[in-house]
């Protein structure tokens, strides 16, 4: 199959269409997934919003814009242990008052609860982001039922809220570095042994969703960078963002001030901006879709000058050396 856009050389076909609901977003608007955390202790100190805040920080996202706000209600790494009872409260209300206030945002909640996500469901939401890989088998289920797109992860088989630790990832059974390299000119040695897996995995969990009878274009694959990896991992996981989009599924990216961006640069996450958005371009231009962001107008600028230099998307205005 080609990846090069039809009259233009060397440029990487878009990726798919994003359809969640009655709400469809082409290929010419790069989809921004506005992170707002419910949560006292984030790792990133200023996405930790009590409910008053996340309120502003939704309607910031949008002003900003965003296409999509993804609620959270537990932090992703270790930390005091919060009850599915308390994530519901957390997010449920905050659901309900974003479908009120925003009509033209998409919701989405990252969990992996399955019983938050039918609460959440039945408030409105639209996505259901499940960034642990299908820990709870019936999550993908209830999204099934109630409409919901969903989002497919990697982690490697770790458990929800564990840092990853000398993970490895051997290469598909029955192929060798040297063979992978014979056929593919960008494989980087063994490293290719997450790429096999990471897309086995999303592979199988897409065709799952899709079975239950998920929309295709409501199934969004995330390589989930950090989850169950290390920097060496992350890092060959953007360069390797073709192989992700051949899978047919928008591709869903979750770069935003991670720790493979302050490692390869040496800096904390409240200094890894410029980092997170080197890492989106260049995603964006292999052809991911869709880019979780805790910084919604550098993201969105960012993607838009992506789409445009790509020719997915028009200039603004177009007029020096004309008037």
């Amino acid at each position: 199959m080609s990846l090069a856009v039809p009259g233009l050389p060397g440029v990487p076909a878009a990726g798919a269409v994003v359809r969640l609901r009655d709400r469809v977003l082409g290929t010419d608007r790069p989809v921004v997934m506005a992170v707002v955390n419910r949560t006292p202790d984030s790792f990133y100190a200023p996405a930790r919003y009590d409910e008053a805040g996340a309120d502003a920080a939704v309607a910031r996202a949008e002003e900003e814009g965003a296409d999509v706000v993804d609620l959270g209600g537990v932090r992703a790494g270790r930390g005091p242990r919060v009850e599915a009872d308390e994530e519901i409260a957390r997010v449920v209300p905050l659901v309900e008052r974003v479908r009120r206030r925003h009509p033209g945002l998409l919701v989405s909640v990252d969990t992996w609860r399955s019983e938050v996500a039918r609460a959440a469901a039945l408030a409105g939401a639209d996505l259901i982001n499940d960034t642990w890989a299908g820990h709870d088998p019936g999550l993908v289920a209830v999204a099934a039922e109630h409409g919901l797109g969903v989002v497919c992860s990697h982690t490697g088989g770790a458990r929800p809220r564990t840092d990853p630790f000398r993970v490895t990832y051997p290469l598909a059974p029955g192929r060798t570095a040297d063979e992978h390299d014979e056929h593919d000119a960008h494989a980087h040695d063994a490293l290719d042994g997450v790429v096999d897996d990471v897309v086995a995995t999303l592979a199988s969990a897409a065709r799952r969703a899709v079975d239950l009878g998920i929309d295709p274009a409501s199934v969004l694959v995330d390589p989930t960078h950090d989850f169950g990896k290390n920097t060496w991992h992350s890092l060959h996981l953007v360069r390797r963002t073709p192989a992700l989009v051949a899978l047919g599924y928008p591709v869903l990216m979750a770069f935003s001030r991670k720790d493979f961006v302050g490692e390869s640069l040496g800096l904390p996450a409240e200094e890894r901006l410029e980092g997170t958005l080197a890492a989106t371009a260049v995603a964006a231009w292999l052809g991911a879709r869709v880019f979780r962001a805790h910084d919604v107008a550098a993201t969105r600028r960012t993607l838009d000058m992506v789409a445009t230099i790509r020719a997915d998307r028009a200039p603004e205005l177009a007029v020096r050396g004309l008037a």
